[in-house]
Order: structure tokens, then C-alpha cells, then sequence
């Protein structure tokens, strides 16, 4: 059965007046018998599409919804490439190599003992990325302990209530037991839970580079301090994965001081979405080891596929070549400048958002951008209205604003989400500031004192 429920029109035809045939409706839920004109059926699909959301308007999605005329020329021309086929796709997966290696010296990966490539991939998103690295999590802890005649049944992985949802799959997926941290006075994971939650069947600890709650970086650092500290006491050795998968794509350009990639010994592995924050259209996700060592050898594969023998880790087969593609455009084209540029004005423009909602009286901010470009805020104090109903009344100005309850801990808190993302601007931040007032104002008589709004 399909997973998505929707509600639809009891009748089993979609009537459409773009056919020229006469016929005039097709089967809902099966094939026509008939072949349909080519820009009719066009049509008939775009006429649908127009329901969707405007993307530009989309304030709830991390995922890039614009791109560069060039760069959509290149996704163009690379639609039929399968990244997979390395043998018949040699330069595709050259420039794959390319990217990898990019990523490995962004994030301060050593080099390479003996030279040669650094040790990553290529994944559809940052999902299947942090499933590859717990996987090399849980390989490495099980054969540390069956080396050493002990019980390997029972892996752990430690991670605060906040991570993304791909987590949780990945333990129930693997059979790890997800040891969740409830938020105590943090909106994400500190330290001293991190190393409290470890035992001797724990693979590894999850430090998130910007939540996706409320965008903001959890301490790597002193995680890895107080792993450092935990092993000098104990003799536990646990490894820290970071999931970078918006800020992998921002820490680098704008808080280039802040330690919490490969400078950190405790680093094993790193993954990111090159379709957020790293300016690609979905979908196209990395992951990354110190070092081949943290990789175990028997989770690759060497497959003799169309002519090649080829090594892979990866949970799908075949899969597009073109998003990895856009990702080598967007690296060449912006380098290091334009990507801090770009991220940067992200940034800038979350913090007038984050200004204009709290000069509005009745919220109070979570969060205000100033690690990823992301805001969150709660209202003060109880009202006649919910942010449940403040986000079905954008919803008539065409904004996306998310609505949802914080994580176990804070559970009680409701909050609005506000995602900046390249290509927002000035103006549509103002534009939303001014829905957002005229919406209080429809929900509780508020008048809006006039706010300057400088840019």
C-alpha cells in the first residue's frame, strides 16, 4: 500500500479539458488505454503541480530550491548518467572523486597515510549518509570486542532527543539501541550527557552540527573533552560522528575557529547534505572518515558491473549522477569566497527576521540564526490562538512556516521554524515580516507597531 494518505474525490477519473481527443478525464489509479498527446499530458500534470507550494515561499524545507541557470543545464545534460556505472562514466566519477577530496580538506581531514584519495562517498542525501557511518560505527565496535572475547550483542549509540529523524531508522534498521538524551535546559545534547550515556557497548556518540529544531550547533568540542576525559577514567574509547548536514556546509565559511571537524581526534566520521546548505538541488549527500582504517574493509563491495570492477558502499545501486555533478558546479563556481558570501547573507537575513519577530511583542525567540541561518520562536505567554493557527494563517499569504513541538524535555514548548536558504531575500524577509504582523493582527487585535526594516 502507498505511506502517503490523502484525502481525494470519491470518483476514479480526473477530468482535464487540455485533451484534444474528446475523452476528457483519465483513470485516477490506473493506466489510460489509450496513449495521450504529449503536451496535453503535459499539461494535464502542470495544471496538478499548481496546487503545490511555492518553493521560494518555503520556509519549513532545509532542501535548496534554487539554483543557477548554468548549473541546471548540467543536471540537464547528466539526467540519463548513472553514477553507479563508473566504468562507462569514468569523468563522473572522477568528479565524484573530486568532491570527496574537496569535502576532506574543507573539513581538516588528515592526509592520507602513504597519499592517495580521501576516504568518502557519495549518498542521496545525508539519510543514507549517517546510515553508512553508524554502520562503520557498529563493524568497528563489534569486531573491537569479539577480538577481545567479549559480548557484541547489544551496540548503543548516544545521541541528544533533538537528532533528525534518519537516527532513529538507523537503530531500529541495525538493531542499535538509540539512547536518547532528553533535553535538560539545551536545545540539544550537552557534553556532560554525552559521556553519562556511555558504556561499554557503546559504537558512538552523535554530535548534530546544527539541528534541525533550531538550527544551532551542539558543543563537538567539549563532547570530545569529555570522551577524552571518559577514557582516561574508564578506558572506554567511544568515537564521535558529527552530523553536518546543514552545518558541514556552513562552519566552514562563516565560524571557521570552531572546532568541530577533523582537527578533533575524536572525529571519525562526517556527513552533509550537499541539497541543503551545500547549494544543490536534491538529492546529493557526503560522508567521510578520518581515515580508511575507520572504514571497515568488509563493507565494501567490489562489483563487476557493465565492463568494470568497481568498489562500493552504499545501500541503493543505481542512482543520478547529476546531483553530483551540480555539487562539483556549485564548488568550482562559488569557491571558498562565494560559498561564505552566500551563506553569510543567509545569515544576515535570518538575523533581520529574528529581529523584526521579536520586536512584534508576542514571541520569544529560541533561536536567531546566528549559526545556521535558522530562527525559532515560541509565544511568550498563552493565548486565545496557538503557532499551530499562526502557521495555517501564513498559509494564506503562501508562507511555509513549520509548526511543532520541541523534543523530549522540552516537549511542552511549541515553536514556529523559520528556514533562510540561498536565494531569499531582503525584500521577501520583509514581505514575510509583514504577513506575519497582519496575521497576529487577524488573530488577536494586535496592532503592529511600526518597525523599521533596514537592508
Amino acid at each position: 500500500m502507498s505511506l502517503h494518505k490523502h484525502h481525494t474525490r470519491p470518483d476514479e477519473t480526473i477530468e482535464d479539458s487540455a485533451f484534444d481527443d474528446g475523452v476528457g478525464s483519465i483513470p485516477r489509479h490506473k493506466l489510460p488505454v489509450g496513449i495521450q498527446d504529449a503536451d496535453a499530458a503535459m499539461r494535464f500534470i502542470q495544471n496538478e503541480l499548481m496546487l503545490d507550494g511555492n518553493a521560494r515561499q518555503n520556509l519549513a524545507t532545509f532542501v535548496t530550491t534554487w539554483m543557477e541557470p548554468q548549473a541546471q543545464v548540467l543536471i540537464r545534460e547528466s539526467l540519463e548518467k548513472n553514477i553507479i556505472d563508473k566504468d562507462e562514466y569514468p569523468q563522473s566519477a572522477e568528479i565524484e572523486r573530486r568532491c570527496v577530496n574537496i569535502l576532506a580538506n574543507l573539513w581538516n581531514a588528515p592526509e592520507p597515510t602513504g597519499g592517495g584519495d580521501a576516504v568518502g562517498c557519495s549518498t542521496t542525501g545525508s539519510s543514507e549518509a549517517a546510515m553508512l557511518a553508524g554502520m562503520a560505527l557498529k563493524w568497528r565496535w563489534r569486531a573491537r570486542r569479539e577480538a577481545a572475547g567479549l559480548d557484541a550483542t547489544r551496540p548503543n549509540l548516544v545521541m541528544g532527543a533533538n537528532v533528525q529523524v534518519c537516527w532513529e531508522k538507523f537503530a531500529r534498521y541495525w538493531d542499535v539501541e538509540a539512547r536518547m538524551v532528553k533535553l535538560d535546559g539545551a536545545t540539544h545534547l550537552t557534553a556532560e550527557q554525552a559521556a553519562a550515556a556511555c558504556d561499554e557497548n557503546t559504537i558512538g556518540v552523535v554530535a548534530v552540527l546544527g539541528s534541525t529544531f533550531d538550527g544551532s550547533y551542539e558543543p563537538v568540542a567539549e563532547i570530545a573533552a569529555a570522551l577524552d576525559a571518559l577514557q582516561a577514567g574508564t578506558g572506554l574509547d567511544v568515537p564521535v560522528h558529527v552530523d553536518a548536514a546543514s552545518g558541514g556546509f556552513i562552519a566552514p565559511f562563516l565560524d571557521e575557529h570552531l572546532l568541530w571537524d577533523f582537527r578533533l581526534d575524536r572525529v571519525k566520521s562526517i556527513n552533509a547534505s550537499g541539497h541543503k546548505y551545500g547549494l544543490v538541488y536534491p538529492g546529493v549527500g557526503w560522508v567521510l572518515w578520518r581515515g580508511a582504517e575507520d572504514l571497515p574493509a568488509d563493507l565494501i563491495f567490489s562489483v563487476d558491473y557493465l565492463g568494470g570492477s568497481m568498489p562500493t558502499f552504499a545501500l541503493n545501486f543505481s542512482r543520478p549522477a547529476a546531483q553530483v555533478i551540480a555539487q562539483y558546479y556549485t564548488l568550482v563556481r562559488y569557491g571558498f569566497e562565494g560559498y561564505r558570501r552566500i551563506q553569510q547573507r543567509s545569515r544576515d537575513i535570518a538575523g533581520t527576521i529574528a529581529e523584526g519577530v521579536g520586536a512584534m511583542g508576542p514571541f520569544t525567540l529560541l533561536s536567531r540564526g546566528d549559526e545556521l541561518p535558522v530562527l525559532a520562536f515560541k509565544l511568550t505567554t498563552p493565548d486565545a490562538w496557538t503557532v499551530y493557527d499562526l502557521s495555517h494563517e501564513l498559509r494564506g499569504f503562501g508562507w511555509i512556516v513549520p509548526a511543532y513541538p520541541m523534543p523530549e524535555g522540552m516537549a511542552d514548548i511549541d515553536v514556529l521554524r523559520v528556514v533562510v536558504r540561498n536565494g531569499f531575500t531582503f525584500d521577501l524577509a520583509a514581505m514575510f515580516l509583514a504577513d506575519l504582523g497582519k496575521c497576529v493582527q487577524r488573530l488577536s487585535g494586535w496592532q503592529p507597531d511600526k518597525v523599521a526594516f533596514h537592508h
